[in-house]
């Protein structure tokens, strides 16, 4: 074992050299070498007096996983068995039935098959519960241990047999290369504005946003303006979000840079390519859920001042990782560097170099955020993520939604309602009826859900402050009161909270007869955020001033 660390060491050092990385120090070289020897001899004497048998591979990917957790989120390793996780990720495919699959109980069932994908043409429905995969019973197996079976080449074929409504049904599904299509949906608002949802950067994701653009252009010869949807994007490919700046801004911009120990690796992307359109008024949605390549594109057209960002400050990921090919088949995606867009700001909201008593990263700190200029002169600052120019705050839904949807109760409605309902409207005309939320009030009428609404929550810390502070007997009965009061309210949040729960069913029966393109239009009409994009886009005079200094 001690000549493997040694070993180890002299690659190390020797890659180090050959690749141009920093030269390690005497001092830091017997360190890597020392604490390799430590683990080793360690490694070794647990597999020699450890009193039960050890998992050598499982052993290895806890201590590896644990000392990587000590750096950052971003940096992990991958085993081979997770490579088609890895593909997802990059390139938005990998081989398999092209579904969404979850837990219920002890089994997993189908929770959402994708359009036109090898589940959905078998003949896979939201609701079938999987009994048994190529003869072998699924009971007892986790969400990752279906997925791992479900997944696999291109080609190769799987029996399932599921239950659905009662029945059980036997079904043959032929593994695909699955291509998740980055760009859902696309369409006109209020007729003269474009709409682009953009759900991941991979290396369709320039293409599929273009031809969505040029298509609402065709279909509107005076397009007023264009929404680009990146809520929920937690990013992707760096180069497909400079691709995708491109379609607004001229070749020749610098869009983002990345900066990091080896200078040599430091690199600068420009955008490439003729505009599809320097002049539309654009406005980008963002979230607390946009992250790196979103907050890539967002943040250079702010800074160049190409577009609006409304919605609510993004994530904050400034970090650029690269995957690292180790040894049998397995990767390392380890985070290289730091990137900065046009106005020179790094958006990264935590330092994971300095951690707080619990062990937490910290934000940076206000008097450490730096002031920067977009090109028209607007102060814009790093350190927290993408500050939308116009803040919209977001919607959370209540403590009885919460539970209904934890309760797969809005689900369970919804599969009933499906095969007692052949076709509904299209999805910009279906509505959730009175009547249809009457029968969903019915349907869970004798299910449990209990939940607490923050009243609740508030009294519960209420009457354990007055029992440590012996007021308790004092206000006892003012607090039984409201707590009897409180229970029975709960019976009418069904009614208080009506059209929040409508659009909930109605997204669900939504994507079942229309997928997620369908679920994605048909919810437009609720979206305040895109009402106030809209908003902002109809008043040219009022875009171009949020534009100015």
């Amino acid at each position: 074992m001690r000549k493997i660390a040694i070993i180890a060491l002299a690659l190390f050092v020797g890659l180090s050299a050959t690749a141009q990385q920093p030269q390690i120090n005497n001092d830091k070289a017997f360190e890597i070498s020392k604490n390799l020897e430590i683990f080793a001899d360690v490694y070794k004497n647990l597999h020699l007096n450890y009193v039960d048998d050890l998992e050598s591979g499982k052993l290895m990917k806890t201590a590896i996983d644990a000392m990587l957790a000590s750096l950052d989120p971003y940096t992990n390793y991958i085993p081979e068995s997770d490579i088609e996780d890895v593909k997802l990720q990059i390139f938005g495919q990998y081989g398999g039935i092209g579904s969404v699959v979850s837990q219920r109980d002890d089994y997993v069932i189908i929770s959402e098959p994708y359009e036109g994908l090898p589940a959905a043409k078998a003949g896979l429905k939201a609701g079938d519960k999987i009994l048994e995969i190529n003869g072998e019973s699924a009971k007892g197996k986790t969400v990752s241990d279906v997925s791992s079976i479900l997944r696999g080449q291109a080609g190769t074929s799987l029996t399932m047999k599921i239950e659905r409504q009662g029945k059980n049904h036997d079904i043959k599904i032929t593994r695909e290369e699955i291509k998740l299509k980055p760009v859902p949906y696309f369409g006109l608002v209020d007729g003269d504005f474009g709409y682009i949802k953009l759900n991941e950067f991979t290396q369709n994701s320039p293409a599929d946003v273009t031809a969505a653009f040029n298509s609402l252009k065709n279909q509107n010869k005076n397009l007023k303006g264009v929404v680009l949807d990146l809520r929920g994007n937690g990013g992707g490919l760096l180069n497909e979000a400079v691709d995708i700046v491109n379609i607004f801004m001229n070749s020749g911009e610098l869009v983002v840079q990345t900066k990091g120990k080896v200078a040599e690796k430091n690199t600068k992307h420009y955008t490439r390519k003729t505009p599809v359109d320097r002049e539309i008024p654009v406005a980008v949605l963002i979230d607390g859920y946009s992250a790196s390549a979103s907050e890539i594109v967002a943040g250079s057209l702010q800074d160049f001042d190409r577009a609006v960002i409304i919605g609510s400050r993004s994530y904050g990921k400034g970090l650029v990782q690269n995957i690292v090919e180790l040894s049998y088949n397995s990767q390392m995606k380890v985070t290289v560097s730091k990137y900065f867009i046009p106005s020179g700001r790094c958006i990264q909201a935590l330092d994971y170099s300095h951690r707080d008593e619990n062990g937490r990263a910290i934000k940076v700190p206000d008097s450490l955020k730096t002031a920067f200029k977009t090109r028209n002169g607007r102060t814009v600052y790093d350190g927290f993520g993408i500050e939308p120019d116009i803040d919209v705050e977001p919607e959370y839904i209540s403590n009885i939604s919460v539970a209904l949807l934890q309760k797969n109760l809005v689900f369970d409605y919804v599969t009933d309602f499906y095969y007692k309902h052949k076709e509904i409207a299209s999805a910009s005309q279906f509505r959730v009826t009175d009547d249809i939320y009457n029968d969903f009030k019915n349907y869970i009428s004798t299910k449990e859900y209990e939940y607490s609404t923050n009243t609740e929550k508030t009294l519960k810390m209420l009457r354990e402050t007055a029992k440590e502070e012996k007021y308790l007997s004092a206000i006892e009965k003012e607090l039984s009161d409201l707590e009897k009061k409180l229970q029975s309210d709960k019976l009418v949040d069904l009614d208080k909270n009506k059209e929040e729960v409508k659009q909930l069913i109605e997204a669900e029966i939504l994507t079942r007869y229309y997928y997620e393109k369908g679920r994605t239009e048909g919810m437009l009409k609720y979206d305040n955020v895109l009402h106030k994009a809209i908003e902002v886009l109809s008043d040219k005079d009022g875009y171009n001033k949020i534009l100015k200094k």
